[in-house]
């Protein structure tokens, strides 16, 4: 499992979010507020992971 949480994050320990505002990317980690660098928009999107998911439906 990812400790991280998923969401298309590096190595580097943060996960990638989209400013809802400025569509910036931004890399944000456990203890970072929940704010866009570049506009200082709050309201973040996470990344779609590139990981293959798989569900069985019945």
């Amino acid at each position: 499992m990812d400790e991280d949480g998923g969401g298309g994050g590096g190595s580097s320990g943060g996960v990638s979010y989209i400013c809802g505002d400025c569509g910036t990317t931004n890399e944000i980690k456990a203890k970072d507020p929940i704010q866009c660098r570049s506009c200082g928009y709050r309201i973040m999107y996470k990344m779609r992971t590139k990981r293959l998911i798989q569900f069985e439906a019945r």
